[in-house]
């Protein structure tokens, strides 16, 4: 059997990238979406990047990247919120199936960021378990407000920021093949509009990339 190759935590950015560059460019490759590869992943998985994004609907990891079965390890909660189940899942994805990339995306037009926004400004949060959601999204709206930030896209890249942050504070298996250089953990922002992904913050890339503006 033919050794499973690992790409470089560079490498598997670049290719997450130019995949949604053609999505955006509405010419998509839909690699790895036919029955040689289903049949190929069936006995394993050897995905190249965990995808840690909001639940919204309009945001379908394998169609904005372009990528198909077997791709990426895909974790997702509404607002990106970060709990014991995310993080055990994306410490299995780097330690496990050990991808090289862990991303972190946000888009605009969040409703998480939304509610916890009108939480603060007339004080009523929404009931049930969606609260909980709220209240850890709160904590990046306030972090924004202080730092004199609230537009839309500066609280959003704010909250996007804070997850990585956290991320990496709380995951040790995760920090600790970051400064190995084994494992790179981006975070980008989606445009709901026009379908572009672009960077927000990045630990452990070496190649420059430019950051969205705050």
């Amino acid at each position: 059997m033919t050794e499973t190759l690992i790409p470089t935590p560079d490498d598997a950015f670049e290719t997450l990238l130019a995949g949604n560059r053609r999505f955006v460019s509405g010419e998509p490759a839909h690699p790895n979406q036919d029955a040689a590869r289903r049949t190929e992943t069936a006995p394993s998985q050897s995905p190249f990047a965990v995808m840690f994004g909001c639940s919204d609907s309009r945001l379908a990891a394998e169609i904005i990247f372009d990528r198909g079965l077997g791709d990426l390890f895909v974790v997702r909660t509404a607002g990106h919120v970060v709990g014991s189940e995310v993080l055990g899942s994306i410490e299995y994805g780097v330690s496990v199936l050990e991808c090289p990339l862990v991303v972190v995306l946000g888009h605009d037009s969040c409703g998480a960021i939304a509610a916890a926004g009108a939480a603060l400004e007339n004080g009523t949060a929404p009931g049930g378990f969606v609260r909980d959601v709220v209240e850890r999204v709160t904590t990046s709206v306030l972090s924004a407000r202080a730092a004199g930030h609230d537009s839309g896209d500066e609280v959003l890249h704010e909250h996007i920021r804070h997850t990585v942050d956290l991320l990496l504070e709380r995951s040790r298996v995760l920090a600790d093949r970051v400064a190995e250089g084994r494992v790179a953990v981006a975070g980008l922002s989606y445009r709901l509009a026009d379908g572009s992904a672009r960077l927000v913050t990045a630990h452990g890339l070496s190649r420059p990339v430019a950051p969205a503006a705050s």
